[in-house]
């Protein structure tokens, strides 16, 4: 064995490699090279999403949690387009300008109908296969379509590991401290937290921002970029009605039924994945995603960054490497 080929010099010339990487990507001024924001019809939704980077780039699409937008990925998505990656930022349905291309279509909220989403964007895009990245919905998406189909991903990034809904466990209550942290999912699963997500939609997002992520400074312009997002007609209705589905509170649509069978059989993801853990993240205690590791068959890496839980907005150099070296595993 030759010594370039040792695993353990190996992994010191990536290391250095990676560090390498980081350093070089440099830093994005803030707000100034972000968008403008594309729409497109694709399946059951006008899509509203960022694009930056060269078309014949190696897709990369970024996928944003609530009560986020695409904004979390405005430093993320210039620094991987810099390297010469196709990236694309999409809101999700209920976010922003993605809207529903008829009134009659069903608002439905099952986790299943975002993946369909993101994959009839894909087609749309004429994307065969990308790297997925996200974190809180945006993570449980890009693992959905890794489990089920992975030949439409080249890699993963996945913020608290594994994150695929399955009902019957989330009927199972946590210790009393762990519940605590999860009080907002509660709290909408009543009439009072659908009247208060109404009536103090902006307050609500920027406190739970400051719960979810308490170490990180953000300012009024940086949230009220966000917010705007909030102002999705079906906003509500999808937020409301997610929260209650992961709760059983909410039917579960026949046309998913193959799809949910599958999903909440646990499936494993096969493709090279690097996991992400912030410190400060209430919801996930940060470790070496031992927790979760045994869901990730294939090539992988974990990193735990001293952030919170909006890890690309907080890191977003760090996020970005990780992307980049996902695709290297």
């Amino acid at each position: 064995m030759t010594t370039s080929n040792h695993p353990s010099r190996r992994r010191i010339l990536q290391a250095s490699g990676a560090a390498a990487l980081t350093a070089g990507l440099g830093q994005v001024p803030r707000g100034t090279s972000f968008g403008p924001v594309r729409q497109l019809p694709a399946g059951v939704l006008d899509n509203g999403y960022v694009e930056m980077g060269p078309s014949r780039g190696v897709p990369v699409i970024l996928m944003h949690g609530f009560p986020y937008d695409i904004h979390s990925f405005e430093e993320v998505a210039p620094l991987l387009a810099a390297r010469g990656h196709r990236v694309i930022v999409p809101y999700f349905r209920g976010y922003g300008s993605t809207t529903f291309r008829s009134a009659s279509t069903p608002r439905n909220v099952d986790q299943a109908a975002f993946a369909l989403d993101i994959l009839a964007l894909m087609d749309a895009l004429k994307i065969r296969r990308a790297v997925l990245a996200g974190y809180d919905w945006g993570s449980r998406t890009a693992d959905i379509i890794a489990a089920l189909w992975p030949e439409r991903v080249r890699a993963l990034v996945s913020v608290t590991g594994y994150l695929i809904t399955n009902l019957e466990a989330n009927l199972s209550p946590l210790p009393p401290a762990a519940e605590n942290a999860w009080w907002y999912q509660y709290y909408f699963v009543t009439d009072r937290g659908a009247k208060g997500l109404h009536r103090y939609k902006y307050e609500l997002g920027e406190f739970i921002w400051k719960f979810n992520s308490p170490t990180w400074k953000f300012d009024t312009a940086t949230y009220d970029r966000t917010a705007a997002a909030f102002a999705n007609p079906d906003f509500e209705t999808i937020v409301l009605g997610n929260y209650r589905w992961r709760q059983s509170l909410a039917p579960a649509e026949p046309e998913y039924a193959a799809i949910e069978a599958r999903l909440q059989n646990a499936p494993a993801i096969a493709v090279p994945t690097i996991t992400i853990d912030g410190r400060y993240d209430p919801f996930t205690p940060a470790g070496d995603g031992s927790a979760y590791r045994a869901h990730f068959t294939g090539p992988y890496q974990h990193r735990t960054f001293d952030v919170g839980h909006n890890v690309p907005q907080e890191a977003p150099r760090d996020f970005a490497r990780a992307v980049m070296d996902a695709d290297r595993l």
